[in-house]
């Protein structure tokens, strides 16, 4: 019912917005491998609701409950480990009208269409609430690659509307990242999203945009021929996201414009490894890792509810007026900078396992195990 993502690092997530929980079952994860509660922590504290005046000021905690997976001195077990957060501030009564009123753009009709019946409060499964349990499942996938590979995920704000920060000189740090509460690491371009979404706000109205990610360190191999391409999984993989509407991978829409002569990556000799001149490929060739850095963007339209008066019909094709009421995000840009992180942790782990499971009890010229 598409509820599982991955090949041999899977996770399944449950439940719904405003029930008790929602939660995750990660199976697959390698043993012996530290786990980092606080770490964990620290990941749904960034995608929390409520951590700041451009954000739905719904408070939940979210504090994680590992109820299995883990021995008691702290490592992986290399069973299935369950991860539940609880839900706390729910308020179901702003959502009375969507019982008799599609929202538009939202997942409303097409879950009735679907199903027959739908989770009416908070949009049940639709809602990005259920994102948590992807940073929770998100944050040991990233913890298993950096004591596996050293590879490293950083994602950023890069534009909001029409305000686009310039291109960084080096990946942002974690700090330059969260220096504002929009994620964007450049000040000067922060500002004006803050602004900008501030803005939209007040008028009841709601922006979207872009943001970028990086992963740095990876090997070359990881990835395969066809159906199984690295770039295609990771495409995937962020496009099941709420609200997503693109996705482009190195010089992406705006490599069209480039003659194949300028737009290659020259491979060069560099540091004894071989190397590309340029990154245009995003870090994939034929679907599998080069060993340059993985670059990506996605694109994510303006929050679909909005606090003004909208046309919209019912269950019953009648033509209604909808305002839709309770607490949502303008722009849901900053809050996804870590869900974005998750997801290509879990592809990209993912990937890490398959590969060596193919292809490392035999070795490989070139290559470490």
């Amino acid at each position: 019912m598409g509820n599982i993502h991955g090949h041999s690092f899977r996770i399944a997530t449950f439940g719904e917005s405003h029930g008790p929980a929602i939660g995750v079952v990660i199976d697959g994860c390698p043993p012996r491998v530290p786990f980092d509660l606080g770490f964990l922590r620290s990941e749904l504290a960034r995608r929390r609701p409520g951590q700041s005046a451009l954000t739905t000021q719904r408070k939940e905690g979210d504090e994680p409950e590992v109820l299995s997976g883990i021995s008691p001195d702290g490592l992986t077990l290399g069973t299935p480990i369950a991860i539940v957060i609880r839900n706390a501030d729910q308020r179901s009564s702003a959502y009375a009208e969507m019982r008799t009123a599609y929202r538009p753009s939202h997942a409303d009709f097409t879950y009735d269409a679907k199903f027959g019946i739908r989770a009416v409060e908070g949009g049940g499964r639709s809602s990005a609430r259920e994102t948590a349990a992807r940073v929770a499942a998100g944050a040991v996938a990233k913890t298993v690659l950096k004591h596996a590979c050293g590879a490293r995920i950083t994602a950023w704000v890069e534009s909001v509307s029409d305000v686009r920060m310039p291109p960084p000189a080096r990946t942002p740090s974690l700090r330059q990242i969260e220096a504002s509460p929009t994620r964007c690491p450049h000040p000067a371009t922060a500002t004006r999203i803050e602004a900008l979404i501030k803005e939209a706000r007040a008028e009841g109205d709601s922006v979207g945009g872009v943001i970028y990610c990086a992963i740095e360190n990876l090997p070359p191999g990881l990835g395969a021929p066809v159906f199984d391409r690295f770039e295609a999984e990771l495409a995937k993989a962020m496009l099941s996201l709420p609200a997503t509407k693109g996705f482009e991978i190195g010089s992406g829409f705006a490599g069209t414009l480039m003659r194949g002569s300028r737009h290659n990556d020259v491979f060069v000799r560099r540091g004894g490894r071989i190397r590309t001149e340029t990154n245009r490929s995003g870090g994939t060739q034929g679907g599998i890792t080069n060993g340059e850095t993985v670059v990506f963007r996605v694109a994510f339209k303006p929050t679909a509810t909005v606090l003004r008066p909208q046309r919209t019909v019912g269950p019953d094709g009648r033509a209604r007026e909808l305002t839709a009421r309770g607490r949502h995000d303008p722009c849901v840009l900053p809050r996804a900078v870590p869900i974005v992180e998750a997801m290509a942790a879990l592809v990209t782990v993912d990937h890490w396992i398959r590969d060596r499971g193919q292809n490392a009890p035999f070795g490989r010229c070139g290559r470490k195990a």
